[in-house]
């Protein structure tokens, strides 16, 4: 097959499926490396297509006017566990996660996407953190990041800043 009948291929795939498709899964698919898949990924990103890489795989974002808001929030965990408890906090009170983003002094931001909507997405997240030998972003800022979440409404952003506040994960309450 060739390079532009996969990527094709691979752009029909993201469109159909509605979950997170991983490299290696590609890969296997279309019979070639994780690492062709990669540079393909780069490609269908550069020609237009909106597709992020996640924890799960990949996805394409999709504009839904689905009438939820988008809020940002700063936080501030110390470890694996609290990390784990702040995103049970959000996912717990309706949120969808998008993403984690750091301020970095070289960089500027640096944005890790996530899209964890449920515990049990939480759940497989920290368990590929806990087996990585790659650290958190926080880690590179003393814990402190920003989440972009997506929730239904006013109330529930309140509750879960709320929740947050709680268990002493705004920076302005630490």
């Amino acid at each position: 097959m060739k390079t532009d009948e996969r990527r094709k291929k691979i752009a029909a795939e993201l469109s159909g499926e509605g979950e997170a498709i991983t490299g290696g899964d590609l890969a296997s698919r279309f019979g070639v490396s994780r690492q062709v898949i990669v540079q393909d990924m780069a490609v269908l990103r550069a020609e237009g297509l909106p597709v992020v890489a996640t924890p799960r795989g990949y996805i394409l974002l999709r504009p839904e006017s689905t009438g939820r808001l988008v809020k940002t929030v700063v936080t501030r965990h110390r470890d694996y566990e609290s990390m784990e408890e702040e995103l049970l906090i959000m996912v717990g009170c309706g949120a969808k996660v998008l993403n984690v983003i750091v301020e970095h002094p070289l960089y500027g931001e640096i944005t890790g996407n996530l899209m964890l909507s449920t515990p049990d997405d939480v759940a497989r997240f920290m368990e590929s953190i806990r087996k990585s030998t790659g650290e958190p972003l926080s880690s590179l800022t003393g814990g402190v990041h920003l989440h972009t979440l997506e929730v239904d409404g006013e109330e529930t952003w309140e509750r879960l800043l709320a929740g947050l506040g709680e268990k002493n994960y705004l920076p302005e309450r630490i």
